[in-house]
């Protein structure tokens, strides 16, 4: 059975279908979800839908919300994280992180946010989901700055190095979707290198679509009409069995022994899940 570490499953993609989304992924061997707030307005609803279709979540302030967020908001995750510390499915302080690829970003901001969570996830005991988008460095800084008990690289974009420093932090790195293109060269190289303790599979849905789903810009307008541009394709956690037979071809693994090994993994940095 398959572990989708990272699952958006409150987005409003999936408002039409949520529930139906749910039991696809269930229908193809997706066994648990993680799914990741994103801001404070979000809480109830990923705690929530872990609540009503038997996930795990975790709270945090992802690095794309911390412009419109409020310094008191960190002590509202604050508040949030003690009010729920029995809570077996609270697996996690996230999605938090840093984003050095959108331009105009306040990054002193966003590391100072991102050092508040890591701080609060020490306190709580609980491992982090961190977001990395051309940021491993100073992501790895914070946390050399703030230790924390582990947790997963999500969506790791960056080098073998960098990687190797996450693991010695006691991260795994998350891959999906992305291993689908051939041309992701970097990461494919990543992921057939690291030893296979580090891996975990994700993803991200509803985004980062794998190549069978992408759409590119031009495939989308051309698909419109009456002047409105076509549809964006969707990714949703039934697609990650796929993805990981994209991981056991780099690999030489069976489909089967992927699905272990990448389930056993996000159950080690993530302890709560293994209770479960």
């Amino acid at each position: 059975m398959w572990t989708d570490s990272h699952c958006h499953l409150d987005a409003p993609e999936f408002d039409a279908d949520r529930s139906d989304v749910v039991r696809r992924a269930r229908a193809a061997g997706v066994a648990q979800l993680v799914l990741p707030a994103v801001e404070i307005a979000n809480f109830d609803a990923v705690r929530n839908l872990a609540h009503e279709h038997g996930l795990v979540y975790a709270l945090g302030i992802h690095p794309l919300c911390v412009a419109g967020a409020d310094p008191a908001d960190l002590d509202v995750l604050a508040q949030s994280l003690q009010a729920h510390a029995q809570d077996p499915r609270l697996v996690a302080v996230g999605e938090i992180g840093l984003d050095h690829f959108v331009p105009g970003l306040d990054r002193a901001r966003q590391f100072d946010f991102y050092v508040q969570q890591l701080k609060l996830a020490r306190r709580a005991g609980l491992p982090v989901i961190l977001h990395v988008r051309r940021s491993a460095d100073a992501l790895l800084q914070g946390l050399a700055r703030v230790p924390v008990p582990g947790g997963i690289a999500h969506a790791f974009n960056g080098s073998r190095q960098q990687a190797q420093r996450f693991v010695a932090a006691g991260f795994c790195l998350g891959f999906g979707g992305t291993l689908s293109f051939e041309r992701a060269l970097q990461i494919r190289e990543v992921a057939k290198g690291l030893p296979e303790h580090t891996l975990v599979l994700e993803t991200d849905a509803p985004d980062i679509p794998p190549q069978w789903l992408y759409r590119t810009a031009a495939e989308r307008a051309s698909a419109g009409t009456a002047g409105q541009p076509g549809p964006q394709a969707r990714n949703e956690p039934a697609e990650l069995p796929r993805i990981g037979a994209q991981l056991a071809a780099l690999r030489g693994w069976t489909v089967d022994e992927t699905a272990a090994r990448t389930s056993a993994n996000v159950r080690r940095v993530l302890p709560r899940l293994a209770a479960l």
